[in-house]
């Protein structure tokens, strides 16, 4: 089932593979289209009742703060952007001190966080079982007051022997979260993005009495301190940029909230020596909800509640799945041979839900709202929903041959049907095939040199295709929906009716992504390990809106196959282990190569606009014929214009001014198509957003009790948008790099100068002027460990006690000047205010009877 991870501790994993290529996640039919990580939870084993526990307490805080101007700094750069612009003096003086940092007061550097996990298992020789609870709760570092996470989960595991042929087991998981967000984390008004852009000569509170008498003060419903101070509000910088601590305080009490139940059963009949038969059942009810208090408020002139509001929504969702099979294994002389057969019904969104809001309410706080108070209809909002169900049938069937351990072959053949397409193309049939020819099995490679310098070698190779249904339900229909305005007669009557919503695609089809892989993995003098693959991975039908003009009339638009892709890399991992006296040392270290490009695209423009957007410049990225998916899309600078003779020089073929509105300072744009002018022909390729390069390395030492254990990652040939800056409010906070401005003739060639209306379109064109290198280099996670001597544990009767320090996050090697090279979302690389990862000290203790 999916999205177990909720309802699993990290003591109940007892391994996690992860399977790339589509040759072995075949199997598992459309729920591999993006991968397949397999996670098998422990079990019980005959013998004595085992009791482990398993926790630590740590403390979190940023591992990196950005570099914003001062208050000083701030109003030299406003001054002289107003009077680059035509404009006064904004300030007066400019002697303003340090001013408000915000980050310090949004981020917390003792965020706690502990874990606590106990587990028993046992069992006899017809029944065993492994149950655990565990609690978890972590203080976030960013405005900890609504930024924290609880979770309680239950877990049990059993196998049960029930007679010479009949075998029962079953897994279930139950989990309870209560989550408290920030809210937005992105460029529009979130408390991170608030505390960059606001501007440090705002204070936190006012606490001069004049002030505080004046306006906006003593008009409105200000969020004031527990001295009664209110906060203080900017007179520069607004829209949704409000003072993050007031903010914080309007959303105090409001929470999220999930309970998940996860769990399957199987029962498995031997009815034969070399024949089983099993049927497996899997379910997930799902319950999550949230609610919170939203006071009367007001923040700036842009931002304020003028009546309260009290919110609660609450949803359920009903999973399930079955799976039948038939496996038949035998062996014949040096032939091995094992062929299952199989059946599937999936089926998900089985539920909906409910939301209500009261208006009005007469109080004023969290702590005195409640549902029970008597409103008037009116001031009552509800607003139910019914899920929309995602069904999926399947056959399928696999083959493995194995002849005297030399020659490895699996084939498998899988049939899909989804509710998500039409009668057209419903079903959609995925083969696949591997084979494996174990080298080092050979007698003339025993009999040769090779074995005293390669002791194992296996080449392996496959090809596969799995599909992929991730698409809006209802695709292939044109749909109908209400809400839609007519003006009905002479009298221009408005009507509410119904209308078409989208277009229909009755040959929508599966989205198929074939991939070949080639490889080998090698034992080198008998201590090192050597994998080695290389892939092609090609997706074919790309599902996705396509986009059409909007006088088509409709409000959503249609989807379809429209983009083909290909992926081409190598993977690489070494290891090494070896026992040097008492020492164990085990190393591990891999690195991936990765080529990315779009090879089809059904477009009459050639092109689909990209996924990723930021404020007035519109698509940042576009996805094109041999470029990769989503790449940026924009600008080209040339360096910078340092005085007016380059200006002058920067003509067409006709004498004509190029950049007619340039001045020194402003960005040389690069005219692309050479016509002359600078306009949106002249927009072309940026650079990626994913790493071409990813790499790792792992590192284990063990000497008498002691362990040690070193991760890094990182990756690197990827490009990130640097978003985090209002370009639509023009006095918002800029960093330090900002002080590295041009001011005149040769002071730079990469940071242009500062004026108010921006007549080159310095800062408001889509550039390479917001996008960095996202290479870097991060020491993920450092442990030490200390495991006591037998006789010392075994004094309260333990078997294994185990004490250990960590360090997460501890170093990070980037020029990238964000809080996190790391970016992920919907789009990769888009960095409109990303909540930063931690970095944590944790002390922790394990303990086994």
């Amino acid at each position: 089932m999916p999205a177990v991870w909720a309802t699993l501790n990290q003591s109940d994993i007892e391994s996690i593979e992860v399977l790339k290529d589509a040759a072995s996640a075949a199997i598992y039919g459309t729920r591999a289209a993006t991968g397949v990580i397999l996670v098998t939870t422990k079990k019980g084993k005959e013998g004595k009742l085992s009791v482990s526990y398993n926790g630590f307490f740590g403390s979190s805080s940023p591992s990196k703060v950005l570099k914003l101007l001062n208050a000083s700094q701030y109003a030299t750069l406003l001054n002289e952007r107003s009077v680059a612009g035509g404009g006064n003096l904004i300030f007066p003086s400019v002697d303003l001190g340090t001013g408000t940092d915000w980050q310090k007061q949004i981020f917390n550097y003792g965020a706690l966080r502990n874990s606590h996990e106990l587990s028993v298992s046992g069992g006899s020789s017809t029944s065993t079982y492994y149950a655990s609870v565990g609690i978890q709760d972590q203080e976030g570092i960013v405005a900890s007051d609504i930024s924290n996470y609880n979770r309680k989960s239950i877990r049990l595991n059993s196998t049960h022997k029930i007679s010479k042929i009949f075998t029962f087991g079953q897994t279930l998981g139950y989990s309870n979260q209560k989550a408290v967000g920030i809210g937005a984390t992105d460029e529009f008004g979130g408390v991170l993005s608030s505390a960059i852009n606001l501007d440090p000569t705002t204070p936190l509170v006012v606490t001069d009495p004049a002030l505080a008498a004046g306006a906006p003060y003593n008009s409105n419903p200000v969020i004031r301190d527990e001295n009664g101070n209110p906060y203080g509000i900017s007179t520069l910088v607004g829209q949704e940029m409000r003072n993050p601590t007031a903010f914080i305080q309007t959303r105090l009490g409001a929470f999220d909230w999930g309970d998940d139940i996860v769990g399957n059963a199987y029962l498995e009949a031997a009815v034969h020596k070399n024949i089983k038969i099993r049927s497996t059942l899997g379910a997930k009810k799902a319950y999550w909800g949230g609610q919170g208090f939203s006071p009367v408020f007001y923040l700036s002139a842009t931002t304020s509640n003028l009546q309260n509001s009290y919110s609660k929504g609450e949803n359920k969702v009903f999973n399930w799945n079955v799976e039948n099979t038939v496996t038949y294994n035998n062996t014949f002389g040096d032939h091995q041979l094992t062929v299952l057969l199989g059946q599937g019904a999936y089926v998900e969104n089985i539920g909906g839900g409910l939301g209500v809001s009261l208006l009005n309410l007469p109080v004023n706080s969290y702590k005195d709202a409640s549902f029970n108070f008597d409103i008037p209809a009116t001031n009552r909002i509800a607003s139910p929903f019914d899920m929309t169900e995602h069904k999926l049938i399947s056959l399928f069937s696999r083959l493995n041959y194995n002849f005297k351990e030399k020659y490895l072959f699996t084939g498998i053949i899988r049939r899909d049907g989804s509710s998500r397409f039409g009668g057209n193309n419903k079903f959609g049939v995925f083969p696949s095939v591997s084979f494996g020819w174990v080298v080092s099995n050979e007698n003339f490679w025993k009999n040769g040199v090779s074995p005293k310098i390669i002791t194992n070698l296996k080449i392996k190779g496959g090809i596969g295709v799995v599909g992929n249904d991730a698409i809006r339900d209802f695709g292939y229909l044109s749909t109908v929906a209400g809400g839609f305005n007519y003006a009905l007669g002479n009298s221009g009557v408005i009507r509410t009716g119904y209308a078409q919503t989208s277009l229909d695609n009755p040959d929508l089809r599966w989205e198929e992504t074939s991939q070949k892989n080639i490889g080998f993995d090698a034992e080198l003098f008998s201590n090192f390990n050597l994998n080695v693959d290389l892939f092609q991975k090609s997706t074919s039908g790309i599902l996705r809106p396509i986009p059409i003009p909007g006088y088509v009339g409709v409000s959503s638009a249609p989807v379809g196959n429209i983009a083909d892709m290909d992926n081409t890399g190598i993977e690489i991992e070494l290891g090494y282990k070896n026992k040097i006296g008492d020492l164990n040392i085990s190393a591990n270290g891999s690195m991936a190569y990765l080529k990315n490009e779009v090879t089809l695209v059904a477009s009459d423009a050639n092109f689909i606009p990209g996924d990723a957007s930021f404020q007035s410049m519109g698509t940042i990225t576009r996805t094109a014929v041999g470029q990769s998916y989503n790449t940026f899309y924009g600008f080209k600078t040339n360096g910078i214009f340092q005085n007016e003779a380059e200006v002058s020089a920067y003509k067409n073929k006709d004498g004509g001014l190029i950049q007619p509105n340039a001045r020194p300072g402003d960005f040389k744009w690069t005219d692309i198509d050479g016509d002359g002018k600078i306009n949106d022909s002249d927009k072309t390729f940026l650079g990626n957003n994913l790493p071409k390069y990813t790499f790792g390395f792992t590192l284990n030492l063990d000497y008498h009790g002691f362990d040690l254990m070193l991760f890094t990652q990182g990756a690197t040939g990827n490009k990130i948008f640097q978003g985090l800056r209002r370009l639509d409010i023009g006095n918002s906070n800029f960093q330090t790099k900002a002080l590295s401005r041009w001011t005149g003739e040769g002071t730079s060639n990469s940071f242009p100068r500062l004026v108010s209306n921006d007549p080159n379109g310095n800062f408001g064109r889509m550039s390479d002027f917001y996008l960095e290198d996202g290479d870097y280099a991060r020491l993920k996670l450092v442990q030490l460990g200390y495991t006591l001597p037998g006789n010392v544990s075994g004094k309260i009767g333990s078997s294994r006690i185990r004490l250990y320090l960590t360090g997460e996050n501890l170093l990070t090697l980037t020029k990238y000047t964000g809080y996190d090279p790391e970016i992920g979302g919907g789009v990769f690389g888009i960095d409109k205010g990303f909540y930063p990862q931690a970095r944590s000290f944790i002390g922790g203790v394990q303990v086994n009877f």
